[in-house]
């Protein structure tokens, strides 16, 4: 590892102008470009204390031994410098983005005698006009296939052209009018090239002119009774109108334009692309790339633009690129796509209309590229077995952590507070075992006390079932009385923590809490959640850490490692020990810790929301024993509002199936000492409500959303945790 003070420039060596700079490895290989308005002051940033570098740029300025910079006189020009080197060297720290897939075009050679439409890959040549990218081949086929009908042009390779043109006999697509047959001379060059250039124009998005010139030929044929000929012409119609529908319109005014979104986290980064043109999407592609540098997703937004338009030209940068956040500054950027294509390029933020709606629909397909890229990554079992060996090697554990639990705490300012535990086995989900968890030792917000309530509880049962199936005897540290150390009951119901033995593919709750033992299957087998955990991982720094530490030495537990997950720089904190544990940026042990991390998260913010929806829409009856949903809603249906219902008599109640004297006596009793609910506001109106038009839940009969007081949300109420 090198000092960066080794290599570090004087300040009076290093130019205060705009320039690009190279760092070198002691090998001399390049391994990070960079580009800079300022290249004295940009160079400086790197040679500071190493304490405040970001881990990854800390990483390469100690990989480094070298600096280097040339100067340029324009930032446009330092932008085209930095994309020249990063395609010259390839170096390791900076982003690169690959495809998820070699996109096919759309391609007609008219730098060929007699132009050919076929599918093309990879670099673009010059005098081929490309249409897409397209997400598959076989999409492309299906769309010529169609055009052939109006649009004869040759589609044969080199050799088949030449046989044809030697036996003096087209193939099959010459005999059945699919191809115009130049090989064998049914058509002159010039005729032919002609076909090609109105197949380019109509792809190009000039489809009215081609329709209603057919539509014209179509009713002279038919009012010259040439039925045949009409009928012909009506089929090639519905082709060109067929081959139209495979790209929907999705912005007016023939747009053409470029939608740019990404989907991000610490580690990984993927863009998707969306290629307009004539107002209909034409194309689609995608990379997904690791974040081997700080970025931002400006910084994210400025390498992909160099990806997508470095080699590009004309009429292939479009008119307007739209992106989620703008490179800063953004002005060269801006500059240097106006440079590419020769006329005002306009790069911008879309606020509202159709180009916002569609930018969120290629939003969505980022985040869903990303998660899919990491599904795979996840699934490959050999991948999760080196995760789980490099865990262990970096929690110096005497075994790979095959058994993972997660906590983490949720609340909204305090209320509502809970948590949550998920479970990874063989570093995959098993979210038949997970538990959430209800706060309730304690008011208030307190995350390291929560966190150490919810380990107390969690393995003081653990510590019981042990004890009840003969595992371990000393009772000094179990505790049979069902309480955890506080009084926090700890009977398997939803206030400890609730089994999912029916889940929703998310891993939500969609049947009740149990009764009983919570550890014990119906044939008297102890249930998974009674089995201890390899590996305890919790979600923060050194204090909740400890406390998770604190709870197991409280119970006598040494057996099982504690470490926690601290989002911010997503590193691995362990007890007592003043500094962290980075792992590396590629490493498949971090990776698998986030995903454990980031589906605790998921599963206790989830519960905490439904736990909040519950609340607010809570009603008197609600404290009524043994009153049902269903005999709540049959009050409700007779009596016609609460209102109504508070105000008859325990006989009046009594009328009601289903309601017996005792029943009616327990709910009269609950809403007379119920205060009345405050008037209910109509969220569409702004009108308050009468009693009757209000049912139990305090909503409006006519909306099944929640009322206003229960829909602030959290970016009104406090940020969500």
């Amino acid at each position: 590892m090198a000092d960066p003070s080794s290599y570090r420039p004087k300040p009076g060596q290093i130019p205060d102008s705009p320039g690009v700079y190279k760092f070198r490895d002691e090998h001399r290989r390049v391994i990070y470009v960079g580009k800079a308005k300022s290249l004295r002051q940009r160079l400086a940033s790197y040679f500071q204390d190493l304490a405040g570098l970001h881990p990854r740029t800390r990483t390469m300025v100690t990989t480094a031994a070298s600096v280097e910079w040339t100067v340029v006189s324009t930032e446009v020009e330092a932008l085209q410098l930095e994309y020249s080197w990063i395609k010259e060297f390839d170096p390791r720290f900076n982003v690169k983005y690959r495809d998820d897939k070699s996109y096919p075009y759309l391609a007609v050679t008219m730098n060929e005698e007699f132009p050919r439409v076929q599918v093309m890959r990879g670099h673009k040549r010059k005098g081929v006009r490309y249409f897409g990218p397209y997400g598959h081949a076989w999409a492309i086929r299906d769309t010529v296939d169609l055009l052939l009908r109006v649009f004869p042009v040759r589609t044969c390779s080199a050799g088949v052209f030449k046989n044809a043109a030697r036996t003096g006999r087209p193939c099959l697509l010459g005999y059945i009018g699919k191809c115009s047959a130049p090989c064998v001379g049914r058509v002159s060059d010039e005729e032919h090239r002609e076909l090609a250039e109105e197949f380019c124009d109509f792809m190009a998005g000039r489809t009215g002119t081609y329709i209603r010139r057919l539509e014209q030929q179509m009713t002279d044929a038919a009012e010259e009774m040439e039925y045949e000929r009409a009928a012909r012409l009506r089929d090639d119609i519905e082709a060109l109108k067929k081959a139209m529908e495979k790209n929907a319109v999705v912005l007016a005014d023939a747009t053409d334009a470029d939608l740019m979104a990404v989907a991000e986290d610490e580690l990984e980064a993927a863009v998707q692309i969306f290629h307009v043109r004539g107002g209909r999407v034409r194309g689609q592609r995608g990379w997904v790339t690791d974040k081997v540098e700080a970025v931002t997703t400006g910084d994210l937004v400025e390498h992909a633009l160099q990806q997508l338009y470095g080699e590009e030209t004309g009429d292939s940068v479009p008119k307007e690129v739209l992106v989620p956040a703008l490179p800063d500054p953004v002005e060269p950027v801006q500059e240097w796509l106006t440079e590419r294509r020769g006329s005002n390029v306009s790069l911008r933020i879309p606020q509202r209309g159709d180009k916002k709606a569609l930018m969120e629909t290629v939003q969505r397909n980022a985040l869903q590229a990303l998660g899919l890229h990491k599904t795979k990554r996840a699934s490959d079992l050999t991948t999760r077995s080196r995760a789980l060996e490099e865990i262990a090697g970096a929690l110096d554990l005497d075994s790979a952590p095959l058994r993972i639990e997660c906590y983490d705490i949720s609340h909204l300012q305090g209320d509502d507070v809970v948590a949550s535990m998920v479970v990874f086995e063989d570093g995959l989900q098993r979210k038949s075992e997970y538990r959430r968890f209800q706060i309730k030792g304690f008011e208030g917000q307190d995350d390291v006390r929560s966190m150490h309530e919810v380990i107390t509880r969690r393995f003081r049962r653990y510590l019981v079932e042990k004890e009840r199936t003969g595992e371990w005897t000393d009772g000094e540290n179990a505790s049979g009385d069902g309480t955890s150390g506080d009084g926090a009951p700890t009977d398997g119901t939803s206030t400890e923590g609730v089994p999912l033995g029916n889940t929703t593919p998310e891993g939500d709750t969609t049947g009740n809490a149990f009764a009983g033992n919570a550890f014990t299957e119906e044939d008297g087998r102890p249930k998974r959640f009674a089995y201890p955990p390899q590996l305890v991982v919790v979600d923060g720094g050194q204090p909740q850490v400890a406390a998770a530490k604190r709870a197991l030495d409280e119970l006598g537990i040494d057996d099982i490692a504690v470490c926690g997950l601290a989002k911010r720089l997503e590193e691995v904190w362990l007890p007592h020990e003043d500094d962290p544990v980075v792992l590396p940026r590629t490493s498949e042990g971090l990776y698998l810790l986030q995903r454990v991390r980031d589906e605790a998260h998921r599963f206790a913010i989830t519960y905490q929301r439904t736990k909040r929806a519950k609340r607010f829409k809570a009603s008197p009856l609600d404290e009524v024993p043994g009153l049902g949903e269903t005999r709540k809603q049959a009050l409700i249906k007779h009596f016609g509002s609460v209102k109504k219902l508070r105000s008859a008599t325990i006989d009046q109640i009594c009328e009601v199936p289903g309601i017996g004297r005792k029943t009616a006596e327990a709910v009269a009793v609950a809403l007379a000492q119920a205060a009345p609910a405050a008037p209910a506001v109509n969220t569409a109106t702004g009108e308050i409500m009468e009693d009757e038009e209000v049912g139990t839940s305090g909503t409006t009969t006519g909306s099944p959303e929640e009322p206003v007081t229960a829909g602030a949300s959290h970016e009104r109420r406090g940020q969500e945790t």
